[in-house]
């Protein structure tokens, strides 16, 4: 993820203009299904809860240091995609292993400066996503995510896939999280993803309560 070996020389810059074009694009397909946009400034109390719980699971975590060292650097970071069908060849992959709930991903076709944003947080970096995702994964008790569909864009400058995703946490109150979303998969010239950005189908609100609303069932075997 680290602008991505394949470029040879200086990456050329891409005029304001396409950049905002793009982006508009992209903000109409993240909302065409009139679900919760993540461009909206989530409120502060959102941001302190965010912050919050990311810090209890921080020091909660079983994991210590660089976890994932039984998955190989090539599982890892595989290879640079040449164009936007391999990128959706990958996705669709990386969505097959369960990225979102493995913290497994082909981290060759992002940017290294990757924004990665949803209705609660904003932030740049691949290697923060990474370990964003190290940190989460200890947490889920019988995770899964589907994938309904994936698909580039008219102009091939984004791929948006729909998903849901459901899991138990190890807490002691076992909260189910369940959450039908979609993300929004920018790329630029060279087809490396520069922006990922999802929505739900709940508000940020909703999707923090859910972290805080014991679960009456129990996670079968």
């Amino acid at each position: 993820m680290a602008g991505i070996a394949r470029v040879a020389g200086p990456s050329p810059i891409t005029p304001r203009s396409t950049v905002n074009a793009r982006r508009r694009r992209c903000c109409r397909a993240m909302k065409s299904t009139g679900e919760e946009g993540s461009n909206g400034a989530a409120p502060k109390l959102i941001k302190l809860a965010v912050s919050g719980v990311t810090e209890i699971l921080r020091v909660l975590s079983p994991v210590k240091g660089d976890s994932l060292e039984s998955v190989s650097d090539d599982e890892r970071d595989g290879v640079p995609a040449s164009s936007v069908d391999d990128v959706v060849m990958i996705l669709t992959s990386d969505y097959e292993k369960a990225y979102f709930v493995t913290g497994v991903f082909s981290s060759a076709i992002y940017a290294e400066d990757c924004i990665f944003e949803d209705p609660t947080i904003r932030f740049r970096g691949k290697g923060l996503y990474e370990r964003n995702l190290k940190l989460l994964v200890p947490f889920f008790d019988h995770p899964s995510i589907i994938l309904h569909s994936i698909q580039k864009g008219d102009d091939e400058t984004y791929i948006l896939a729909r998903w849901k995703l459901r899991t138990y946490l190890k807490l002691p109150w076992r909260p189910l999280i369940s959450i039908d979303g979609k993300t929004v998969y920018e790329l630029d010239d060279n087809f490396a993803i520069v922006r990922h950005a999802e929505s739900w189908n709940i508000s940020a609100l909703e999707a923090i309560g859910q972290i805080f609303t014991p679960s009456f069932g129990r996670p079968s075997d």
